[in-house]
C-alpha cells in the first residue's frame, strides 16, 4: 500500500548475488515485475530500463527486474540484453505474493496464473511511494524515471 513500509526480503539475483531490500536503505529502489524472460514485451521493457539506466543511477536509484524464471534463465536473458541491473528469481512466488502481482490471465482462450506486469518505487526509508499495475510497455520506463527524479528533489 502506498506510503506504507515494504517488508524486507531477500531473493537470489543474477551475478551470483542475493538482493536484500534493506541493503539498499538510503537509495530509491525500482522493482519491476514481468511475466517471462526473452518474450517480446518483457525484452522491450528490459531494454527500455537498460537504456535509461544511467539516468536512474544518476538519480541514486537501484533497478531490479523480478519474475518467476530460474536464475539460469535470468543470467541468459541478462547477458543477451546486456542488462546493467540485477534480475531476481522469485521461483516460490513469495515476493509476487507480497506485492499481489499474480493474476488469472487468458492467452489464446486458455486461462493460467501469471505475473501482471507491475512496477513499484520504494524510497530510501523503505516506504512504497508509487505503483503501476497492468503496465503497458511503451514509455513506461521513462514514466518511472520521471517519477524517481521527483523523489530525489524532495
Amino acid at each position: 500500500m502506498i506510503d506504507q513500509p515494504v517488508a524486507d526480503f531477500t531473493l537470489p539475483a543474477t551475478g551470483g548475488a542475493h538482493f536484500t531490500l534493506s541493503a539498499h536503505r538510503g537509495r530509491t529502489v525500482v522493482l519491476y515485475f514481468y511475466p517471462k524472460d526473452s518474450t517480446p514485451g518483457c525484452t522491450t521493457e528490459a531494454q527500455q530500463f537498460r537504456d535509461l539506466f544511467p539516468e536512474f543511477a544518476a538519480a541514486g536509484c537501484v533497478v531490479a527486474g523480478v519474475s518467476r524464471d530460474s536464475l539460469r534463465s535470468h543470467e541468459n536473458f541478462r547477458a543477451k540484453q546486456e542488462l546493467p541491473f540485477a534480475l531476481l528469481a522469485d521461483a516460490d512466488e513469495a515476493l509476487c505474493a507480497q506485492f499481489s502481482v499474480i493474476r488469472q490471465k487468458k492467452l489464446y482462450g486458455k486461462e493460467f496464473r501469471g505475473i501482471e506486469r507491475s512496477t513499484f518505487v520504494i524510497d530510501g526509508e523503505g516506504m512504497l511511494r508509487r505503483e503501476w499495475r497492468g503496465v503497458k510497455v511503451p514509455g513506461h520506463a521513462r514514466e518511472v524515471l520521471d517519477y524517481v527524479k521527483t523523489l530525489s528533489k524532495k
